[in-house]
This record gives structure tokens, sequence and C-alpha cells, in this order.
């Protein structure tokens, strides 16, 4: 009796807090939303847009962090759910909600009841539910300013009803290179056009937030030209040659308003020799007219340096960002709440993915094919294997060591004699029609159906579709894999991989 007369405040004082998160992210989610529906063009109100993008993103984690973990620890299914490794969030409490049970129901109010927190939790709700609220209460001129942005064009079957069509959490960093581009330069008169470089690691996004920038009308209608190369392309050309032997002309409109801008898109994947960017420079500048812009993307941070404006450095996803862009993924068009188990299995899987996005979409197609929780148990069963193998063995996440150009293991749902070894990940913009499309996909490598047809066609080496890109510039990302039996180690062919290629 005593201790259900201590516990009894204890869930009104849970449920209170859970439920006034809940309003808040409801009143935070409304103004995110107006906002983006909006033509924002000053730099204040974009970074108040992304603060409160932000606390959104950590809100919603939270919420479901407390509403979610825990529930696959029923009775039902207690046999395959131990052992975990995987640390959820940021939020410590998130391991030791584990030890509470949250009653499963259609009810969100009665899921919320069930929710006893301890001390710590609590302080770490009141502390979010503290930041929420100034922050709302400091966005009351924000949302007052925002009425007087112009509302953008909606593209309600291109951008706003399939996730997979939208680039995600770049919105500030897109109205960045947008303003440099339309912004004029301090030295008008000396004819030398400014370089914007955009720093960031393999498939963070770089080409797809430049694709989007150069789709944007606002830019379309500064510049007559823009014109994409790849770094294989330059050389000491003049700019007609370059556009001959592989500039690719993404727009081109020679009215008068124009005034002849053009843009010049170069993408690295690594750095550029001084000399030959002195002669590009050189060139660009006598030939992109009066107001042209340069943008260089690469990977490597001395591209730094070539820039006339401060570099813009792209990073993954956090934690919180990322789960509510994967949660989308994975369940579709179908609501988290209705399948809390699901929901709280994806929570794993999504800290697992270490946020790229290729393998979100990935995994997420896998998983939204089939909402149970045994083939979720399994998705998650084969990437902790995956991941906790390579962390062993080589002391790096897989992630990091596939962006390094070793081989990896590749995950699997089935039990098979032989592994997949991936040795190169690669893309490619357009597939032409005298190349031979892979027909296998990253699925039936997952699935086990690579290693079966691997076997019966006694092909060690084959290649796969990894993912096509439904975003601008439309990628196939595509790997090199071999298919061998389980003991063989892929790192002491190391010194012959690059002939393989």
């Amino acid at each position: 009796m005593l201790i259900q007369r201590y516990m009894r405040p204890k869930a009104e004082e849970t449920e209170h807090k859970l439920l006034r998160l809940q309003r808040a992210l409801l009143r935070i989610d409304a103004t995110v939303e107006e906002a983006d529906g909006r033509h924002i063009t000053n730099q204040a109100m974009l970074r108040q847009l992304g603060m409160l993008r932000q606390a959104m993103y950590g809100g919603h984690y939270m919420l479901d962090t407390f509403m979610y973990i825990g529930h696959e620890h029923g009775a039902d299914h207690d046999e395959v759910s131990g052992g975990r490794e995987v640390v959820l969030s940021r939020f410590s409490s998130a391991k030791r909600l584990l030890s509470f049970p949250i009653r499963s129901s259609s009810s969100g109010k009665e899921k919320l009841q069930n929710s006893v927190l301890d001390a710590e939790d609590l302080r770490n709700l009141e502390k979010m539910l503290d930041g929420l609220e100034t922050l709302m209460g400091d966005m009351v001129e924000f949302a007052v300013f925002l009425q007087g942005y112009p509302r953008l064009c909606r593209q309600p079957y291109g951008e706003y009803l399939i996730l997979d069509k939208v680039m995600f959490g770049r919105q500030m960093e897109k109205e960045t290179v947008i303003n440099f581009l339309l912004r004029p330069e301090a030295a008008a008169g000396d004819g030398n056009p400014g370089v914007l470089p955009i720093i960031g690691e393999a498939r963070v996004g770089k080409n797809t937030l430049v694709e989007h920038v150069c789709l944007d009308e606002r830019v379309r209608g500064h510049f007559s030209l823009i014109i994409f190369f790849d770094g294989d392309d330059l050389g000491d050309e003049n700019m007609a040659a370059l556009r001959r032997s592989g500039g690719v002309i993404k727009h081109q409109d020679l009215t008068a308003s124009s005034c002849g801008r053009s843009l010049l898109v170069i993408e690295l994947a690594g750095d550029m020799q001084e000399e030959a960017w002195r002669n590009l420079y050189c060139t660009a500048a006598r030939s992109i007219g009066h107001g042209g812009k340069m943008i260089i993307t690469s990977r490597s941070e001395k591209i730094a340096d070539l820039g006339t404006a401060r570099a813009l450095r792209l990073k993954l996803l956090p934690q919180e960002a990322y789960w509510y862009f994967f949660k989308i993924l994975a369940f579709g068009s179908a609501n988290p709440d209705d399948h809390p188990k699901l929901a709280s299995l994806g929570m794993e899987i999504a800290a697992l993915l270490k946020g790229t996005f290729v393998g979100a979409n990935i995994v997420g197609s896998i998983m939204r094919a089939n909402l149970n929780v045994q083939s979720w148990h399994r998705v998650l069963h084969g990437l902790r294997n995956f991941t906790s193998k390579h962390l062993h063995t080589y002391g790096k996440h897989p992630t990091d060591l596939m962006e390094k150009g070793y081989p990896v293991y590749c995950w699997s749902m089935a039990r098979s004699q032989n592994v997949v070894v991936i040795y190169k990940v690669y893309q490619k913009r357009t597939i032409q029609q005298d190349q031979v499309v892979p027909k296998l996909t990253a699925q039936d490598v997952i699935e086990g159906r690579a290693s079966a047809s691997a076997s019966a066609t006694h092909q060690r080496w084959f290649r796969v579709v990894a993912w096509r890109s439904r975003l601008p510039p439309y990628y196939t990302y595509l790997a090199r894999c071999a298919s061998q039996r389980v003991g063989c180690s892929p790192v002491r062919k190391k010194r012959s991989r690059q002939a393989m290629f």
C-alpha cells in the first residue's frame, strides 16, 4: 500500500510532464512547418529556424525514447532482446528505461500513465521542457516576422508526401549557398569570381545540396549558364574545350536578365594541384562573365584555402535528427504509436547505422516491407553482429572502414556457408545504355540470395545495386563484392585490391 501510494504521484507527475512535452512539440512542429513554406532570406531568421528544428528533433527523440524503449522486452521476445551494447542516445536515462515495462495500448494517454521514470530521468525531461518552452517564448517575434515572407510554391507530389524525394536536414545550408550565389561581390570591378568550397565526407550529401541549389528558381534566374565538371575532366584546357570534354550543362538561358553570368561547379574527390587551380581560376575569370561564381565540392579540407568565402562543412545528421528521418523511412504510412515494439527496435537499428543516408534507405526499405517484430529482430540481430564483428576485429565501425577503402563483411539475415565481402562502393550519375546494370541488389545480399546466386553460377566476383537515389543528381550506388567461405579474411588481400577495380 505504501509503495502504491508513493508511486501514484510519481506516475501522475511523469504523465503531466510528457503531456507538456507533447504539447510543446506540437507548437514547434507547426512553427517549423510554416517556416519551411516561406521564402526566408534573413540569415538571423535562418539561424533561429535551425535552432528550432534541432530542438524539435531532440524533443521528439526524447519523447520516443521514453514512450517506446522497453516494449521489445515483453514476454514474447525476451529470448532475443538481451545483451545489447548499443547506446541509443546521449540521454543515459534511455538505458535505464529498459527496466520499466510500458504497457502497450492504442491510447497514448495509457502509455504515458505507465511511464514511471526515476529522478534523473525526470530531471532530463524537465530540462528539455524548460529549454523548449523558453525557446518558444523567444520565438514570438520570429513568428511575427515570418508572416512577412512570401510563400513558396508547394510541390505536393515531389517534396511533401514522399520523404525519399526530399533533401532532409539541409535547409539552412541550402539558403547559405543561395545567399552566396546571389550576393554581389565586395570588389565588383576586379573581375575575379567568388569561390565557395563545400567540404564533407563521402556520401554526406554535398552533390545533392548543390543540385538542389541549382534547381532553385532564384539561382536559375540569376545565372545564364550552370555547368558541372568532374575533377577528372579538369586540365589546362579552356572553358569551351572543357565543355566539350565532359562538362554537363545543367541550365542555359541567354536572356538579358542574367547578364551572361555563369556558375561553375567542380566536383572533386580529393585535392587539386595549385598549378591546375591557378590555371583554371584564370580561365574561369575570363570566361564566366561579370558576377560569375564557382562552387567546389570535395572531401579534403585543403580546398578550404581555394575559396574567397568561408568553406561550408557538411556533417552527418545528429542522432536525434537521424532518428526523425529514419523513422519515417522505416514506417512509411504506418503510425509508430500503433507499433511501439517496432518503434523500440527501430531506435536501436538507427543507432547502429551511424547516420548514413544510403544505409537508412537500404535498411528502411527492408523494414517498411515487413512491419512485423520477428523481421525487425532479424534486422537488428544482423546489424548488431555486423557492427560488433568489425569493432572487435579491426577497432573501427564498418562505415569508417568503407570510407577509407578497406573491405568489409556484409551483414545478412540468412545463414550461409559463404559470406559476401564488399570491396568498393561507388556512385554513377548516369548509366549508359551500353553498360550492363547488375540484377542483384543490396536487399538480395542482406536476405542471402546473392551468395546463393554466386555459388550457383560459380562467380566469385559480382556487382550489386546498393541503392538508386530519387533525389537529384539521381545517383545509382553500386558495390563491388566477392563471395567467399566463412573464415577467410579479406584483409590479407589488401595489396591486390587496387588491381581488382
